[in-house]
């Protein structure tokens, strides 16, 4: 562990190798961690779809006990990449909206965390994906993956479009991680050695009561897992 001040830590987006991943628990426990410590840092959500029932933006403010935790830019209630929903739903989602968006969001917060939607190929808007985005914002990226068998070829392949793009790769988090077998207890050191990043695992987080995330997360990493 390295002793830093979390003050110092710069504006970041939250990647994931696929939906479903954990990059909103990822978000939320770093989010919360953050404003523990005093950071006034806030989660920025471009697009939400599936809405009802998802918010990701609504669970990072539950898990920080404060809505202006989090801001989410467009909400849209196909369960589909931001793209296609917008077509479903005859609605306007203009890629520029959403870039010009996160700048001014990012610019509002001491620390703003921008998590993605889905994987970095997600189609956005205007023919723009998810990597696009985190390309245009000039962010370093933190990449949540799952542990098990799999992983290696996901996590690797990302890291590759990230750094393809220009995109500073911080590190990744393996998630929901248990060391069940001999896959997922070699995955953390045979990751570090393909993509030449550090990797991070973090057990499984209930999130029945948000409130409990940013400890748990405190509790699982360390303060290197901000980008600095």
């Amino acid at each position: 562990m390295t002793d830093r001040s979390l003050s110092a830590s710069r504006d970041f987006a939250v990647v994931g190798t696929d939906t479903g991943v954990g990059k909103t628990v990822v978000t939320a426990g770093l989010v919360g961690w953050l404003r523990d410590d005093g950071v006034d840092a806030r989660a920025i959500k471009p697009c939400q779809t599936g809405h009802p029932p998802d918010d990701d933006a609504e669970f990072v403010g539950d898990a920080c006990g404060d809505p202006a935790a989090a801001t989410c830019l467009r909400r849209l209630e196909p369960a589909l990449a931001p793209a296609v929903a917008a077509r479903q739903a005859n609605a306007d989602l203009g890629y520029e909206r959403i870039r010009d968006g996160c700048r001014d969001a990012l610019e509002a917060a001491s620390i703003g965390v921008v998590e993605g939607i889905g994987g970095l190929r997600v189609p956005l808007s205007d023919g723009r994906e998810v990597v696009d985005l985190i390309a245009d914002l000039e962010l370093p990226a933190l990449v949540v993956a799952r542990s098990g068998l799999g992983t290696l070829n996901h996590s690797a392949l990302t890291v590759e479009a990230l750094e393809r793009r220009g995109i500073e790769v911080h590190g990744i988090v393996l998630n929901e991680y248990e060391g069940a077998d001999v896959a997922e207890r070699t995955n953390p050191s045979v990751l570090a050695s393909m993509t030449e990043r550090p990797v991070w695992t973090l057990a499984p987080i209930s999130t029945d009561r948000p409130g409990t995330v940013p400890a748990a997360v405190e509790d699982a990493l360390d303060p290197d897992v901000f980008p600095h």
